[in-house]
C-alpha cells in the first residue's frame, strides 16, 4: 500500500522495552521508515518470555516492520555512524536517563546543529529536569508517584495491581506519537525541528481528572474509592459473583441504573439517588453473589445498560465486535513463524494493509566485524 501519511519520514529509534518501541511501531505502521538502534547483543526485551520461534513474543509484537542496527555507543566509530544517521533523519526517539545521550555526543544540541530539521523525542519517567529527573522507575512507579494509583486504593483493603501499563503506553508512547506528529506539522510551517520532553509521570495527570476536579471545587483531595468513578458510587463498581468471577456495573445515568435495578430485583427503597451508598452496595453485592457469572451474563447481556460480566482476554478477543473491528496483521521472525501483531489505535486507511507481513529485523552489525 502506498500513500500512507508518514511515507518518506525516517525515524531513528534508540529506545528499548515498551514506551519508545510502541511509539515507533505506530509511526512505522503509518508509513515511516524506522531504524531501531540496539546493542550488538540486542535489547533486553529480546530475552523476555514467552519465546516464539527464534524470538521473544513480546519483542515481536512491538518491533515488526523495523530495520535493526547493532551499535555499541561506547565505541567512537559506532557513535560517529549514529550521528551520521541522525544527520539525515526526520525523527529521533530515545529513552535513556537525562544526560546519557549528551555524554555520548548524541544529545539534542549536537544533533540539531547537524540537522536543524530533526525532531528529537526524549521519553523518561520524570522529564529532563527536576529533583526526580535521574530516578529509575517502571510503569507501576509512575502510576504510584502520580497519584493515579491511589485513586483505586483504600486503606486496609486488598490492593489491586493495575492490569494496564498506562504510564508506559498512555503516558509515554501515545504522547510521544502525538507530539511527534504535532512537531512534524510545525516543521512544515517553520522548517525547524525541536526537542520533545515526554515525562511519563507528568502525563498521568489526565487519569486523575475527576479527583483533580473534585479537589479544585471543594478543597478536599479525594482518597481512594471516594469519587464516582473510583468506587464511591454503587452505580460504578465491580461486584463478585457466586463462582468467584466479576460483574462490571457502569450504570451511572438513571436510565441505565433503572434497567440494572430491574434486572437484579433491587428493592425499590435502594434505587433512589439519596439512598445510602453503603447500604446499596451491600445489597447489590449480596444479590450478585447469589448467582454465578453465567447467570448474570444471560441476564445482563441483552439489556444495554452499561453492565456486563468481565471478559477474560480469550473471551474479549473472540467477541463479535472485536472480530468485526480488528484487522489482523502478522509479525514473522527469521524462523518464519508468525504471531498476531499488536493491535494499534490507527484507522486502517492510515496504516499498512493487514495482509502485509511485518518482519522482525535481525540485528545488522556495523561496521561489519567490529
Amino acid at each position: 500500500m502506498t500513500g500512507l501519511p508518514l511515507d518518506g519520514v525516517s525515524v531513528l529509534d534508540f529506545s528499548a522495552l515498551l514506551p519508545g518501541p510502541l511509539a515507533s511501531l505506530m509511526l512505522a505502521e503509518a508509513g515511516a521508515a524506522v531504524t531501531k538502534i540496539e546493542r550488538p547483543e540486542g535489547e533486553d526485551l529480546r530475552r523476555f518470555e514467552p519465546a516464539f520461534g527464534n524470538s521473544s513474543a513480546p519483542f515481536m509484537m512491538l518491533n515488526g516492520g523495523k530495520s535493526v542496527l547493532g551499535l555499541d555507543l561506547k565505541i567512537a566509530a559506532h557513535r560517529d555512524h549514529a550521528m551520521a544517521l541522525a544527520a539525515k533523519a526526520d525523527v529521533l526517539i530515545e529513552q535513556f536517563r537525562p544526560g546519557v545521550m549528551e555524554r555520548l555526543g548524541l544529545g539534542f544540541p549536537a544533533l540539531s546543529a547537524l540537522n536543524p530539521r530533526l525532531i528529537y523525542c526524549s521519553i523518561t519517567g520524570f522529564g529532563q529536569e527536576g529533583p526526580r529527573a535521574q530516578e529509575a522507575g517502571h510503569d507501576l512507579t509512575y502510576q504510584a508517584l502520580s497519584g493515579v494509583l491511589a485513586q483505586s486504593l483504600q486503606r486496609h483493603q486488598p490492593p489491586p495491581l493495575p492490569p494496564g501499563l498506562i504510564a508506559d503506553m498512555a503516558g509515554g508512547a501515545y504522547p510521544a506519537v502525538l507530539n511527534i506528529l504535532l512537531a512534524l506539522r510545525q516543521r512544515d510551517r517553520t522548517g525547524m525541528g525541536c526537542h520533545l520532553d515526554i515525562a511519563m509521570t507528568g502525563n498521568m495527570a489526565p487519569f486523575a481528572w475527576l479527583g483533580a476536579a473534585t479537589a479544585a471545587a471543594t478543597g478536599h483531595v479525594p482518597g481512594g474509592g471516594e469519587t464516582l468513578l473510583t468506587g464511591g458510587s454503587p452505580r460504578y463498581r465491580i461486584y463478585a459473583s457466586a463462582d468467584g468471577w466479576f460483574v462490571a456495573v457502569g450504570a451511572i445515568e438513571d436510565k441505565f441504573w433503572r434497567v440494572f435495578c430491574d434486572a437484579i430485583d433491587l428493592p425499590e427503597a435502594l434505587r433512589a439517588q439519596e439512598a445510602p451508598p453503603t447500604s446499596v452496595v451491600d445489597a447489590v453485592s449480596a444479590i450478585i453473589a447469589g448467582h454465578d457469572a453465567a447467570h448474570w451474563h444471560q441476564r445482563l447481556e441483552p439489556l444495554d445498560c452499561c453492565c456486563c460480566v468481565v471478559r477474560t482476554l480469550a473471551e474479549a478477543t473472540g467477541d463479535a465486535q472485536a472480530i468485526f473491528r480488528h484487522h489482523p496483521a502478522c509479525v514473522a521472525d527469521d524462523s518464519r513463524v508468525s504471531i498476531p501483531m499488536q493491535a494499534l489505535p490507527i484507522v486502517p486507511s492510515f496504516r499498512h494493509s493487514a495482509d502485509k507481513v511485518r518482519k522482525v529485523g535481525k540485528i545488522t552489525a556495523w561496521p561489519e566485524g567490529t
